[in-house]
């Protein structure tokens, strides 16, 4: 049932930018995150900055969460109803190996109802600490269950990436630990629903969920790895939607296939992730873009 009452104005909240802030990391970080040969790090990385913010301690989610400054024609709702939908990143510059001071510019751009719920889609550009070099761009959306139903736009409909009828040309296997999510949201992502056992049930899961972000990490990674010779440069692109969730400890298995893209100079590349013991796919729709050689520009 749609909350009584909840109405988003669309033409306030679409286009606001919110304040600029600034985001920190350094090769530290890349250590807890995960890292890659020449100890470069991996282009997925720049994902978990906005909410590990400008320091290096433990922060409160909900306070990062928001950010600076609220979404006008945005009436209140309920954080823990919040589920990370979908997530793009497209890499403009590889990002510096010693890490440093960064701005990150988030821009609303898009409020759909999705009669169950609505989605918030949320546009952040990664640039130097003097806005010069952008890095990168990352959209998220995020569902949030319970307010849809308020006659909004139902958005533009989603390209499809089915996988090919025929054997993955890679597959990679993340075996997570039980302390997956604990040692993951030293990262930046404090929610307290992938580690407060008794949240968890109250949400909806019957216990603590390994972060989506995590996931998506890996098969990131697995990408490179696999289909790009463990050569970050050649990273692109990646945009994927989080189908179910992972708990600590499963294994999840991420089948990749390459296909032709309209870009002649790069390589498609079709990704499904999903939990073996419980045969669940956790990633679909996922499609990532590798230069087929490293950009002279870029090194």
């Amino acid at each position: 049932m749609p909350v009584e009452g909840f109405k988003v104005d669309v033409e306030k909240a679409v286009g606001h930018q919110f304040p600029s802030e600034k985001v920190v990391c350094n090769r530290r970080d890349y250590l807890l995150y995960a890292l890659d040969k020449d100890f470069s790090p991996l282009p997925t990385y720049p994902l978990v900055l906005q909410l590990k913010g400008n320091d290096y301690d433990v922060n409160v989610f909900k306070e990062r969460a928001q950010g600076k400054g609220s979404l006008p024609g945005m009436p209140p709702y309920d954080p823990n109803k919040i589920v990370h939908g979908e997530q793009s990143l497209r890499v403009h510059k590889p990002f510096p190996v010693n890490g440093g001071t960064f701005t990150a510019r988030k821009t609303c751009t898009g409020i759909y109802d999705k009669g169950s719920g609505m989605v918030i889609e949320m546009t952040i550009d990664l640039y130097d600490e003097q806005d010069k070099v952008q890095y990168c761009s990352m959209v998220s959306k995020s569902f949030v269950r319970g307010y849809g139903g308020w006659s909004g736009p139902k958005g533009p409909k989603a390209t499809a990436y089915p996988p090919p009828k025929r054997h993955p040309d890679a597959i990679e296997v993340f075996a997570t630990t039980p302390s997956q999510a604990l040692i993951y949201r030293l990262s930046g992502d404090y929610n307290p629903l992938h580690a407060d056992t008794a949240l968890a049930p109250k949400i909806g899961f019957p216990k603590p969920i390994l972060h989506g972000l995590c996931t998506y990490g890996a098969c990131g990674h697995a990408i490179v790895k696999k289909l790009a010779n463990n050569e970050p440069a050649r990273f692109k692109s990646i945009e994927g939607r989080f189908a179910s969730p992972v708990f600590p400890g499963e294994t999840v298995e991420i089948y990749m296939w390459k296909v032709d893209d309209p870009d002649a100079k790069v390589q498609g590349v079709i990704f499904v992730a999903k939990v073996k013991e419980r045969d669940v796919v956790v990633v679909n729709n996922g499609y990532a873009t590798l230069h087929k050689n490293i950009p002279e520009s870029k090194l």
